[in-house]
């Protein structure tokens, strides 16, 4: 009963959180990317959270991140109680991560976190450098963890299993938490998120009437054809 309090307790923070966010939120005028957010496509915490495919992808992720932290909190507690093998590679792979000079994925508020560090390139014209290629090109210089057998690759599978089946019991359970709190999340939306939607829809409208617009009109000399 206490962890299901924590989680009930966690998670209203987490969409508290996001309240505090939703009215700073605006569409986004930069040409968006083609590949799908896998954090956010088909995620059953967007279902519970009621946010449907017609929500921005924006809000959409800044919900999905901060509950996904809630999840991924809990396994860590539970991989350091339960999963020694696991956590010793976690930590190797911690340390290995810290080595490195040049970390542009760490540090980012919820909103942007798992999103691509780069856009996408133009047709025609690519980048000189990106910050991942960079990001890449600095990982390559620390060294690899060493190798695993064969027998302790097959128990760090086992723990691996253990611990996704225990991620989605968490899963599950933030879900049902978040079922309570989709009045208040749909209302934020309702106020602050659909009318910068309608807004744009607006303005893509007049232009498309008057693609020109009003100054390049041609003027009325009187004569009807």
């Amino acid at each position: 009963m206490s962890v299901e309090r924590s989680l009930e307790t966690q998670v209203s923070q987490a969409v508290d959180a996001w309240l505090r966010w939703v009215p700073r939120w605006e569409p986004a005028t930069h040409r968006g990317r083609m590949a799908p957010c896998r954090r956010c496509i088909g995620s059953p915490v967007l279902s519970a959270a009621g946010l449907g495919a017609d929500v921005p992808h924006g809000v959409q992720h800044g919900l999905s991140t901060r509950v996904k932290s809630i999840v991924d909190h809990a396994v860590a507690e539970y991989t350091a109680r339960n999963l020694p093998m696991l956590q010793s590679e976690l930590d190797q792979q911690a340390a290995r991560n810290r080595a490195r000079s040049y970390r542009p994925a760490e540090g980012l508020e919820p909103e942007f976190e798992g999103l691509p560090l780069d856009p996408e390139p133009a047709p025609g014209a690519p980048f000189l450098f990106t910050l991942s290629g960079m990001a890449h090109q600095d990982d390559a210089e620390v060294p690899a963890l060493p190798p695993l057998s064969d027998e302790a690759k097959a128990a760090l599978r086992q723990e691996v299993a253990l611990a996704d089946d225990y991620a989605n019991l968490v899963g599950r359970e933030v879900c049902a938490v978040l079922l309570h709190h989709r009045q208040r999340i749909n209302d934020a939306v309702t106020a602050y998120v659909e009318p910068q939607i309608e807004a744009l829809l607006a303005d893509l409208s007049l232009s498309l009437d008057d693609p020109f617009g009003s100054t390049h009109a041609p003027r009325d000399n009187g004569t009807s054809y």
